[in-house]
Parts: structure tokens; C-alpha cells; sequence
């Protein structure tokens, strides 16, 4: 049943990030118009710039926990390369329960009051006034949410020390 629900998880959030990964295209194209719209049109940059801002925080959502998922976000491994691999899986279930999953309860359960005010009020940007600023904040909690599912099914499905 477990396995199951991990499994459902885990397909989740894979899917997830398949689609979040396209969203580097709108913000490449936002900040290639951005200044052209400042300078020679000389209107809608703010508008970019906030257009921007979202999309980048949706996928900077994302792409951390893509790079989780593929072992190759920044990590301190000046000194557990040279462990083996047993310890460093050892170690990385250790972290993520330790680390990760307290720090994402906390910021899921302390967040959401600030999130779902944003959400319900369809925050704008407080210095332009342009819509979608409740999407940024509703990003840092995806992050959060993420970060947890990917801790939890790293405790359970890195592989086994031997």
C-alpha cells in the first residue's frame, strides 16, 4: 500500500516537473523583450518584469527538485566522495529526514496562512499593481511541498546500504 502511494507520488511529481521544465522558454522570451520594450517601445517592460517573475519563481520550484531528483544540485561532497556508497546513501536519507522534511513541514504549515491570503485575494505586485504576485508566493509553498515529496520518497527509495 505504501509502495503504492510512493509509487503515485513519485509519478506525480515526475509529471509535474516534465511540464515545468518548458516554463524556461517565457522566461527567456520575457527577458529577451524586456529591455526592447523599455527602450525602444518604451511601455510594458514592468509588465515583463513582473510577467517574468512569476514564471521564474514556478520554475525555480521545479527545477530544484529536478535537480534533486537527479543528484546534481550543489551539494558538500569535499569529503563524502570518498565514502562509500552504503554511508553516502546512508547519509542523504539521514539529511532529507533530518534536514528537509522538518524544514518543509515547517515552512508548509507556517507558509500557509501568508499563501492562501495571497491566494484567495489574487495578490498583485505591490509596486506596479500588475496581477500574479499571489503566484510567486504560492511558488515558494510548491517548493516546500516538493522539497518534501522528493525527501520522503528519497527515505524510502534511495537505494539500500549494503
Amino acid at each position: 500500500m505504501v509502495d503504492g502511494w510512493l509509487a503515485n507520488v513519485d509519478r506525480a511529481v515526475a509529471a509535474l516537473i516534465a511540464c515545468g521544465r518548458w516554463l524556461v522558454l517565457p522566461v527567456t522570451l520575457v527577458l529577451f523583450v524586456q529591455w526592447p520594450l523599455r527602450d525602444l517601445v518604451q511601455a510594458y517592460s514592468r509588465e515583463a518584469n513582473d510577467l517574468g517573475q512569476w514564471i521564474f519563481a514556478l520554475y525555480v520550484s521545479l527545477a530544484v527538485t529536478f535537480a534533486t531528483r537527479e543528484r546534481t544540485h550543489i551539494a558538500a561532497d569535499a569529503l563524502a566522495h570518498r565514502y562509500a556508497a552504503a554511508t553516502r546513501t546512508r547519509l542523504a536519507r539521514m539529511a532529507a529526514l533530518i534536514c528537509v522534511v522538518p524544514w518543509a513541514l515547517f515552512f508548509l504549515i507556517a507558509g500557509a496562512p501568508m499563501v492562501w491570503q495571497s491566494l484567495r485575494q489574487l495578490e498583485a505586485f505591490p509596486d506596479t499593481s500588475n496581477p500574479g504576485y499571489f503566484i510567486i508566493k504560492a511558488s515558494a509553498w510548491l517548493l516546500a511541498l516538493l522539497a518534501l515529496a522528493q525527501a520522503l520518497l528519497d527515505i524510502r527509495r534511495l537505494p539500500a546500504p549494503r
